[in-house]
């Protein structure tokens, strides 16, 4: 019976989730000749394509890192303040993380484009001189401004598993907040820590729409690559666009292999 119940999930999971996977990495294997991996041989001997890779992992990285760290800092905040400032801005982060794409990109513009008001002041003042927001520090910038209302929403449950008995017996053994974090919060925060910046990884690794507006697709990303190669009048190639597709899915089943195995020994050390 219980199975039953279940099928309706199994069947929209499938259509929706394993069967695009499946026509995908179908695809990525076809060439005008038949059946290969030259899709996949011609992305690594290319520049241009290790390029796109490159560029999408440095960006994806660095934004969610410091998402991460901001939303750490922002989390821990919101257990120490009133309960209806809490509200509210789990409420303002939950609209926030959906604020992204077109009207972001379009936002920063005012702020931070080349003449925009942020821009225009910061430089009157003289705290910057060559700031490029459509360069990869400008793309960052923006990537880790959506990722911080996400890494809130994730991370802020996390804190509930930190007693606030723990942190006074620590202090009475005469342990410094220092020593407390490093022994005692952060451990415990771990698994929390790393599934939001796995989480957050993915979020920026298939972001388009946001650099697409921001860029015209002049920057050289994989979502980019990709949607050039499927609706490109000049480079169309869907086989191509898949292999990139698939790679983006291997490097993502990667880390969540990593981030399963440090789940693993943080939960052995703990025993």
């Amino acid at each position: 019976m219980a199975a039953l119940c279940l099928l309706p999930f199994a069947l929209v999971f499938f259509a929706f989730q394993i069967a695009p996977l499946l026509w995908v990495a179908v695809n990525s294997l076809q060439t005008a000749d038949g059946w290969s991996l030259a899709n996949f041989t011609r992305i690594l001997e290319s520049r241009f394509y290790r390029q796109a890779i490159s560029h999408s992992l440095q960006v994806s990285f660095w934004s969610s890192l410091f998402g991460l760290l901001i939303a750490l800092l922002g989390s821990y905040s919101l257990h120490r303040v009133d309960s209806r400032l809490r509200d509210f801005v789990n409420a303002f982060a939950t609209m926030t993380s959906n604020f992204a794409g077109v009207p972001l990109a379009f936002a920063f513009i005012i702020l931070l484009g080349f003449n925009g008001a942020l821009t225009l002041l910061l430089r009157q003042i003289g705290w910057i001189e060559d700031f490029n927001l459509y360069s990869k520090t400008g793309l960052i910038v923006i990537y880790t401004y959506f990722q911080i209302p996400l890494g809130v929403l994730l991370l802020y449950p996390a804190f509930d598993a930190l007693r606030e008995d723990w942190r006074e017996s620590a202090a009475l053994l005469g342990a410094s907040t220092w020593r407390y974090w490093c022994h005692i919060g952060l451990p415990v925060l771990t698994p929390a820590l790393v599934g939001t910046f796995v989480i957050l990884l993915a979020n920026a690794l298939g972001a388009y729409a946001t650099v697409y507006a921001l860029t015209t697709g002049n920057f050289n990303i994989v979502p980019i690559r990709i949607a050039a190669l499927v609706a490109g009048d000049i480079n169309l190639d869907p086989w191509l666009a898949s292999a990139l597709a698939m790679l983006l899915v291997g490097l993502m089943a990667l880390i969540t292999l990593v981030h399963q195995w440090l789940l693993r020994r943080s939960y052995h050390a703990a025993r």
